[in-house]
């Protein structure tokens, strides 16, 4: 049955080991992911927000003179914060998966490849 184009039973079983070591791993790196705390801030510093590195929000804290500014300088103090926090914990979640992949571009159906 050789010729058809298909590996040989090797390669099938090296591949199916892999795929299971990646699912294995990936699960760890949310677990991870899960319990880290990120924190973004405003450009002032007077608002913090955490996100853990699956952009769970976790925790906010305003700086109380910051409240005394009014209602329009804190929710854009709060923004700027989540914004950042987002940016950090998206950017720590893709980098550790391009770890995780080898930076492999795994290009298979319903994956978004």
């Amino acid at each position: 049955m050789a010729g058809f184009g298909l590996p040989n039973f090797g390669q099938l079983t090296e591949a199916f080991k892999k795929a299971q070591e990646l699912q294995q791993n990936a699960q760890k790196l949310q677990e991870e992911l899960d319990a880290m705390e990120l924190e973004g801030q405003s450009s002032d510093g007077r608002a913090s927000v955490w996100l853990s590195g699956n952009q769970q929000p976790l925790k906010v804290r305003l700086d109380p003179a910051l409240l005394a500014q009014g209602q329009e300088t804190a929710e854009a103090a709060v923004l700027e914060a989540l914004k950042a926090a987002y940016a950090e914990s998206t950017g720590t979640m893709k980098g550790r998966m391009e770890e995780l992949t080898g930076g492999l571009n795994l290009n298979l159906p319903g994956l978004g490849g």
